[in-house]
């Protein structure tokens, strides 16, 4: 199994990444961590990590701008190969610049079940709110602080005469279970066929007067009482590929594409030279190139009723 390589920040002592690390010892985890990357040279979680083999980076931000900081750190973890980012205790707020550069390969675990409590201070507030539970939450994340999309939350029942460290301490325990499970299953979704099919279908039955079937046991979408436009190519024939199958112009470019990435696109058998296959599960999709794809596919076999509409869209 390959498993996708993951750097993680730490500011402390770096206890969720430690859940992590030893959670990819498991011979069935999707990841491996391959860097962890401090702003702290007294995080206590760099000596760890060290222990256990770990590459470790470090870089103090005192006396640096921030962008610049940022910038250093992104070069370090991009050297290391990591194709995921976890925050684990990462005492900065992040430029935008950085996290754009991470758009859905970056995660956090905060302790709260986020809306609630986004910020500092989290268990003394929901006792506060006399909640009735507290709990952690491992989001995405985005430009803005603790907002991004939820991979995965777990409610911890506060108990009477808890406080916000007798709190803190049980949800830490829910933190390190959480945090690798939604890790796994993020880096894992990249080469899964039906969530790699989802994103397929999501795109092209948004175009216009498309419909889903399935041709030789495969997901197919094409024009309601037309032709077919994409098939999704789920180890057809038992050749080990997730792949979109999509229309081009011939065999010219698609001896073209071939050569610029042999690794990527492919002559799918059965087709012909008018068709492309575009593999999907190499963990790297661009997936507004495949809503292209698609759209291209989509006009070359829709009638004119049809393009035309569309055309007068695009115009507005």
């Amino acid at each position: 199994m390959t498993r996708t390589s993951i750097a993680v920040l730490i500011s402390g002592s770096g206890t969720n990444m430690a859940a992590l690390l030893y959670a990819s010892r498991a011979e069935d985890c999707p990841y491996e961590i391959v860097l962890v990357a401090s702003n702290n040279p007294e995080a206590g979680g760099l000596q760890l990590a060290k222990a256990e083999g770990v590459a470790t980076f470090c870089l103090p931000h005192r006396g640096m701008d921030r962008a610049d900081h940022d910038a250093a750190m992104d070069a370090a973890i991009r050297s290391s190969g990591a194709q995921f980012l976890a925050l684990a205790g990462y005492m900065r707020i992040l430029t935008p610049a950085f996290v754009a550069g991470w758009q859905g390969r970056m995660v956090n675990i905060h302790p709260s079940l986020l809306p609630k409590y986004t910020g500092l201070h989290t268990h003394e507030r929901a006792l506060q709110a006399g909640d009735s539970h507290g709990g952690c939450t491992v989001h995405l994340v985005t430009a803005e602080l603790d907002d991004g999309p939820v991979l995965g939350q777990t409610p911890v029942a506060v108990l009477p005469g808890d406080t916000a460290m007798s709190l803190a301490a049980r949800v830490l325990i829910a933190e390190h279970q959480l945090y690798s499970r939604c890790l796994a299953a993020l880096v894992s979704q990249g080469t899964s066929p039906e969530w790699l099919t989802g994103q397929v279908r999501e795109r092209a039955m948004a175009l216009p007067e498309a419909e889903e079937s399935l041709s030789h046991g495969m997901p197919c979408f094409g024009i309601i009482k037309g032709k077919k436009f994409a098939w999704v190519s789920l180890d057809h024939h038992g050749d080990g590929k997730t792949a979109l199958l999509v229309k081009i112009s011939g065999p010219e470019e698609q001896a073209q594409l071939i050569e610029m990435d042999e690794a990527r696109y492919y002559r799918p058998p059965y087709f012909g030279d008018g068709w492309i296959g575009v593999r999907l599960d190499l963990g790297d999709t661009d997936w507004d190139a495949v809503s292209d794809w698609l759209a291209r596919s989509w006009r070359s076999v829709a009638p004119k009723k049809l393009t035309a509409l569309m055309d007068a869209a695009d115009g507005f």
